[in-house]
């Protein structure tokens, strides 16, 4: 069966982009010329997915706005004699069905992936956290690699994995893997080990494929921290019970953007507008010229 269903979790409340996250979710903060989801649902409907669920909460409703059809703005703009910016919206148009789901209590990852239970049913689907963006202007393939080695492999999870450095492994879930390799088999998930006990510096990287018995392995999730239920427990789980999950790496031009703090988002939006074809050459000059750098 050809997995053509997303789960997009959009429920957080960006508390570490505050205030910028105060009425404006966190996933539309724009990086460049687009904001944080539309990169999401192109890399998404680019790999073939049909079906996408946000898992939404409270003062989300811009992201439905987003993806909704504008006929208004289309009418204006060709009204106006600006029809050259419809194809900024050609978006819009993408081979997706949109639907919409609450998760009512955020209690974590795992819940909001079993908030999707009764859209996905008995069928595999693909979990993309809606904050991360997968390589410079999205171009990866990484969910068509990962979805196939789920068909090749009769898993129970695939998870896509990015190296970090050490220092760096106590933020993530880590990879304890069984084999090597671009694609390598997990004997164990780490969630947020120390330096010293993490198996390996593979870092979980924002999309997962997922067999529908996840959800009876969330189901019997024990809460953590805080009372959330974590998705890699529920992974876990099922490798305890003879599940095989899977990891795939991401290759040199898939660099994961993690827009979950400052930092992090500071250096996304100037990388993606340095990018820019249109825009890029005059912004590297104005930051040479604020930096003292000669120009090349």
């Amino acid at each position: 069966m050809a997995i053509d269903i997303a789960v997009v979790p959009v429920a957080g409340l960006g508390t570490r982009l505050l205030p910028a996250t105060k009425s404006q979710p966190k996933e539309m903060l724009p990086v460049g010329r687009k904001p944080v989801v539309q990169y999401v649902v192109e890399e998404l409907a680019r790999v073939g997915l049909k079906r996408l669920l946000f898992v939404t909460g409270p003062g989300k409703a811009s992201i439905e706005n987003h993806f909704d059809l504008n006929g208004e703005l289309i009418q204006t703009l060709r009204e106006t004699g600006k029809e050259e910016l419809l194809a900024e919206l050609e978006f819009e148009r993408a081979a997706m069905q949109y639907f919409y789901t609450r998760q009512r209590q955020l209690l974590g990852l795992g819940h909001a992936v079993l908030c999707a239970r009764p859209f996905v049913g008995q069928q595999p689907f693909v979990v993309a956290l809606g904050d991360s963006i997968i390589g410079m202007h999205a171009e990866s393939d990484v969910v068509r690699r990962m979805t196939r080695c789920f068909e090749e492999h009769d898993a129970a999870a695939v998870i896509a994995f990015e190296e970090v450095s050490p220092k760096e492994v106590s933020q993530y879930g880590i990879a304890r893997p069984r084999t090597s390799g671009d694609v390598f088999e997990i004997a164990d998930l780490i969630e947020k080990p120390s330096p010293d006990e993490a198996p390996s510096n593979l870092a979980i990287a924002a999309r997962y494929v997922l067999s529908p018995a996840v959800f009876d392995a969330l189901a019997t999730t024990t809460p953590g921290k805080g009372g959330e239920i974590q998705l890699t427990d529920a992974i876990r789980a099922m490798l305890r019970q003879g599940g095989r999950a899977y990891g795939v790496r991401l290759t040199g031009g898939e660099r994961r953007y993690d827009i979950g703090n400052f930092d992090a988002y500071f250096q996304a939006f100037v990388e993606f507008a340095l990018a820019d074809p249109r825009h890029g050459a005059a912004l590297r000059r104005h930051l040479e010229d604020l930096l003292h750098v000669p120009h090349a």
